[in-house]
């Protein structure tokens, strides 16, 4: 048995089928404290996916 068919093997196993699937529930912090993205309105909701993140990188200093 070579590799790539032990990680194809392993792939297959771990797919759910749609039945036992859970809807994941997402929170954001908003105004200082958290709330279900679900929870917002229609606004909240796009202002929401138009959100970039931020990434803090190592200063180069001199």
């Amino acid at each position: 048995m070579s590799d790539m068919s032990v990680i194809t093997q392993a792939l297959d196993a771990s797919v759910l089928k749609e039945e036992e699937r859970t809807r994941c529930e997402v929170w954001t912090r908003v105004m200082g404290y958290h709330r279900p993205v679900a929870s917002f309105n229609k606004g909240k909701k796009s202002e929401h996916r138009e959100r970039q993140f931020f990434e803090e990188r190592a200063c180069r200093l001199g």
